[in-house]
């Protein structure tokens, strides 16, 4: 309940208050500050994946202009040699308004991409938005089969068969390429598991099919068991180095990561940008309350 409560309360307060919590996790709100954070992280052997904040828009306008950014984040991204790629929510695109606007928008982004020789990442949302986004990704792969890829979330009780159910999009010559989740909103227990044993379960199962079917995964979590997990399952297939990556949130569990990347595994971290981070942070807290009793202890024990 006071988890609850303290995400319910946290959006009516300053901006300047949210600020304190949210800044160590968002690059800031230029793209100046996304590249310059990338380029800090790609110093230290680590790639990036830039993602503009503002999803669940109101107005097909918005999309359009959330469009026109991500094609100006390519161009200049391309220009400053950033070794990253670029993760979209449908929803910042129309997906909830109009879907084929929505894939219009994501394809003119994919193919400005693909000119560049880079990859474009389909984020889930919520449950609502699953079957379009699987549909959407469909879509895109079939013109662009080496330039985009999907997220999938392990705590859907779904998540494996949609695995499965793809399988006829992939090949040795163009595999599959998702990034594998834990899934941060709140489902029902009908749809998505709750325990976190059962949940870690169902990721390592996840993972582990990806491995004997040598799909590329990237392997996005933070918990320390999990990513044991993994190395063990990389060890039991003996998956190339090429076909793998872990993934982790700008500013989560930094040690974690450098001891990652310092055992010569390749590492991706999350960039978000944007004038939304505000909508952003409260949206987090709401979609997962559990959020506000870390950001108590951050604001007054300094992290």
């Amino acid at each position: 309940m006071f988890n609850k409560f303290i995400a319910a309360i946290l959006p009516y307060f300053p901006k300047k208050f949210i600020w304190i919590f949210s800044r160590p996790y968002i690059s800031g709100e230029s793209l100046e500050d996304a590249m310059r954070v990338s380029k800090d992280l790609n110093s230290k052997k680590i790639m990036v994946t830039i993602d503009v904040l503002g999803e669940f828009i109101k107005n097909l306008d918005e999309a359009e202009a959330n469009k026109n950014e991500y094609l100006h984040v390519i161009e200049v991204s391309n220009q400053n040699g950033i070794n990253g790629n670029f993760s979209c929510k449908p929803t910042s695109f129309g997906l909830l308004i109009d879907k084929e606007i929505c894939y219009k928008h994501m394809r003119e982004i994919v193919a400005k991409a693909a000119s560049y020789k880079n990859f474009i990442r389909v984020d889930m949302e919520d449950s609502p938005c699953t079957d379009l986004e699987i549909g959407l990704f469909r879509r895109l792969r079939a013109e662009f089969p080496y330039n985009v890829g999907l997220v999938l979330q392990a705590y859907l009780r779904r998540t494996y068969s949609d695995i499965e159910s793809m399988m006829d999009l992939h090949s040795e010559k163009s595999p599959l390429n998702f990034r594998l989740c834990k899934g941060i909103y709140v489902e029902p227990e009908a749809i998505a598991f709750k325990k976190y044993e059962e949940i870690n379960t169902h990721y390592t199962d996840d993972l582990e099919y990806m491995f004997k079917n040598k799909i590329y995964v990237g392997i996005a979590t933070h918990d320390k068991p999990l990513v044991d997990a993994a190395f063990k399952l990389i060890e039991k297939y003996n998956v190339p180095k090429n076909m793998y990556e872990f993934q982790m949130l700008y500013g989560v569990t930094p040690k974690l990561r450098e001891s990652i990347v310092n055992d010569g595994h390749r590492m991706r971290v999350y960039v978000p940008f944007g004038k939304q981070w505000f909508g952003y942070s409260t949206r987090r807290l709401k979609e997962n309350p559990k959020m506000a009793s870390h950001i108590i202890k951050a604001i007054f024990y300094k992290g």
